[in-house]
């Protein structure tokens, strides 16, 4: 331990550090109290206590508690839902990232088969995407944002329009699972329920 200072007032007769905690103490007071000292007398509350009433005044943070029932429903139906989209969605991500088709390159009938019942089916505006009849689907790179592949009807009459899979997953949630489908859709879903 270090030598008291002799002559200095007993508040700095400390240990180094400890100099350091009450220099620290006494020149960073807590915002309430640097508020509280310069308030006017007339003002019946203090900074502090209207900030205090301005937290709870607003809605409580929302944790998922475990132990809540209703979050366990949650976690079940949530689960449920993943397990049934899970394969569309691994098909899906497969034919459009990996180099399994090449661009411009039309679906295998295994994958048209099940592009077409699983997603286009439930797609919102299918029947005005196949239009005149469905030909063919393929992968390409979208005509407007040409780093992105996306699927695309080709029609009987020779013309494609590309289409989102994950339109028609989400619209596929929201006619299965309508109760919890805008809270899965948000929690997983970038674009949200668009």
């Amino acid at each position: 331990m270090a030598a008291p200072l002799l002559g200095a007032p007993p508040l700095f007769r400390f240990h180094h550090s400890h100099f350091q905690v009450a220099t620290w103490l006494v020149t960073h007071r807590s915002w309430c109290c640097a508020a509280e000292l310069t308030r006017p007398e007339k003002d019946s509350f203090s900074v502090c206590q209207t900030a205090a009433a301005a937290l709870k005044a607003k809605d409580p943070l929302e944790y998922p508690r475990r132990d809540d029932p209703d979050f366990r429903k949650w976690e079940e139906k949530e689960a449920e839902i993943l397990k049934d989209i899970e394969s569309i969605i691994y098909l899906t991500k497969e034919i459009l990232h990996s180099d399994r088709y090449i661009d411009g390159e039309r679906l295998s009938a295994e994958d048209e088969k099940v592009v077409v019942d699983k997603l286009l089916a439930h797609h919102p505006h299918s029947e005005a995407k196949i239009g005149s009849g469905l030909d063919s689907i393929m992968v390409d790179r979208h005509p407007q944002f040409r780093h992105s592949r996306c699927l695309f009807v080709v029609r009987t009459d020779g013309g494609w329009i590309d289409f989102s899979y994950q339109k028609c997953i989400r619209a596929y949630i929201r006619d299965k699972y309508p109760s919890h489908a805008e809270r899965f859709i948000k929690e997983h879903f970038k674009r949200g329920s668009g």
